[in-house]
């Protein structure tokens, strides 16, 4: 009896001393299964304000990169152009808010939208992997900083430099850990040992685009699904070897920006310029075809859906996202029909953007200027619950008026993260 309750006592003990022992990480970018699900329980139904009480808020350089979480951790890049050109990689402890470390190395961009870094950190098994604008590639040891190997991966693999450079966040499989660069002699993607960075593979001659690449399951394995600035293909993750490929190449640019999402054997992706493609898989082979393809006039007479920056849904019969306006509409999977349309969530100019995080039966909503909106998504509408602001818009992008918020924030120990161009911020969601 007395040892049962010296071990409940001291489990206890050690959970309160440790608030993310039994709380969920957001160890990569879009979440432990980059998939935009939030698993954590005890969240607010409503805010307690306009304004979002934060528990900490820490000055930073601008990027467009979101924040991770792991361990007690924030993980968070940005660039610094005075007295020179740097990128820096920032480690903060999550309760505080303090630098427990950061490591900075000379980068000049020479790209389009030149802010700052754009792929978020991924870390896994105690290591740090981040990778920059310009394709300078890091591992760290997560806790102190010690790099455990670098790779200048746009003179290694000599990159065809995308407009907006280097976005796509580094995904783990295994042993490995697998980029997409858009480098030559077939290394639009590349596999590197996730420990010493040695090549395991390359796969595709193709162009990179932004979209960061997923791990699915497809007839009984795990397929990587990759949409590139040419295709949208599945490889085995191992080998890079390519099961299936179809054609997705781009009409003006290269702007394929959103993830791929799958749900029951599909897997729909969706671009500013070219709509939307929806593909149906096989579960007892690896193959694929086209379920439907659908793209309009131009950018603001557009059919189905033109995503930018903004992952869509795909959940069941239904499809949910931001058209190339702002335009948060639902679509029928089955044929890309719309369902209906609605222009409250976020302003209804070009590139309008919200990044959507399921928690239980609702949806965390942060759009671009900083407002996070907790609501409901059915085929019948979208149900706003609550708003409050996080932060203030700060970055002021070319060809449009007003300034935006545009990375992802991260959702971990019942609290959310989340930067701008100035700061890095953390409040509390938790529910009474």
């Amino acid at each position: 009896m007395r040892t049962s309750l010296f071990l409940l006592i001291l489990s206890l003990s050690l959970s309160i001393g440790s608030p993310h022992a039994s709380a969920d990480d957001w160890p990569q970018w879009r979440g432990p299964d980059r998939d935009g699900v939030w698993h954590e329980t005890g969240i607010v139904e409503e805010f307690s304000g306009e304004q979002l009480s934060l528990k900490w808020s820490v000055p930073i350089g601008p990027g467009y990169n979101g924040p991770t979480v792991a361990d007690g951790r924030v993980y968070v890049m940005d660039r610094q152009t005075q007295p020179s050109e740097i990128e820096r990689v920032l480690c903060l402890d999550w309760e505080t808010g303090q630098t427990i470390w950061s490591a900075t190395y000379e980068c000049i961009y020479q790209v389009d939208y030149d802010l700052g870094p754009r792929a978020s950190i991924t870390i896994d098994e105690g290591l740090a992997y981040s990778l920059g604008t310009m394709g300078h590639f890091h591992c760290f040891d997560a806790a102190t900083g010690k790099i455990h190997f670098s790779k200048d991966l746009n003179e290694e693999y000599e990159i065809d430099m995308p407009i907006w450079g280097i976005a796509a966040s580094p995904l783990i499989h295994k042993e490995s850990v697998i980029l997409m660069i858009g480098g030559s002699d077939g290394a639009c993607l590349v596999s590197l040992d996730k420990e010493s960075g040695e090549e395991k593979w390359r796969a595709l001659n193709e162009k990179a685009s932004y979209s960061s690449p997923i791990l699915i399951d497809q007839a009984d394995q795990q397929v990587l699904v990759a949409w590139t600035g040419e295709s949208l293909s599945g490889l085995d993750p191992s080998t890079g070897e390519v099961h299936w490929s179809h054609s997705f190449r781009p009409s003006r640019m290269v702007l394929n920006v959103a993830t791929p999402v799958w749900d029951a054997n599909r897997v729909f992706v969706s671009a500013f310029y070219d709509g939307s493609l929806m593909m149906k898989l096989d579960p007892d082979s690896l193959a694929a075809e086209e379920v439907w393809r659908r793209k309009g006039i131009n950018e603001k007479k557009t059919d189905s859906l033109h995503c930018i920056i903004s992952t869509p849904i795909l959940e069941g019969d239904y499809i949910y996202g931001v058209d190339s306006y702002g335009e948060l509409r639902c679509l029928e999977a089955a044929t890309g029909d719309r369902i209906w349309e609605d222009l409250t969530a976020v302003s209804n100019v070009r590139w309008g953007n919200i990044h959507f995080v399921k928690n239980g039966d609702r949806w965390f909503m942060y759009n671009e200027h900083g407002d996070l909106i907790i609501g409901k998504l059915t085929p019948e509408g979208f149900t706003e619950i609550d708003r409050t602001k996080v932060l203030d818009a700060t970055s002021d992008p070319k060809y449009r008026e007003g300034k935006v918020s545009w990375s992802h924030p991260a959702y971990a120990y019942k609290h959310i993260f989340a930067r701008n161009d100035d700061k890095i911020v953390c409040g509390s969601l938790a529910g009474e």
